[in-house]
């Protein structure tokens, strides 16, 4: 299974980074193309730290519970209106999705280890 992943991640790098490289050749480095595989890049890298800041805090017991899982499915849907925010109102709304929902995580996140909990 890893493998299989692994391989489909790399295909869609490289396929989009064939579809950016063939959009700037032709002279339109603003193309859907590029902006899918901007915003899949910045997806995956998020995936990917907070992966990572999750399994630390659960081996230094900083929180007791983390899902990565739900972050990828929060990552799917937050990542197309990502895509059409940046496709309709530019670059500098679709970075305020991609923020806003990097700290919808972290609150996600608090709640579910009892941050905002009633006090015992």
């Amino acid at each position: 299974m890893t493998r299989f992943t692994v391989l489909t991640l790399l295909l869609i790098f490289f396929g989009g980074a064939l579809a950016v490289g063939i959009a700037r050749f032709f002279g339109t480095s603003g193309s859907r193309a590029s902006v899918v595989v901007s915003v899949v890049a910045q997806w995956l890298g998020a995936y990917v730290l907070w992966t990572f800041a999750g399994g630390l805090l659960l081996y230094y017991g900083v929180v007791t519970r983390y899902d990565g899982t739900l972050f990828g499915v929060v990552a799917l849907v937050l990542g197309f209106l990502h895509y059409r925010t940046r496709v309709s109102a530019g670059r500098e709304q679709a970075a305020l999705v991609f923020v806003g929902g990097q700290l919808a995580w972290l609150a996600i996140v608090l709640v579910q280890n009892g941050l905002f909990g009633t006090p015992k």
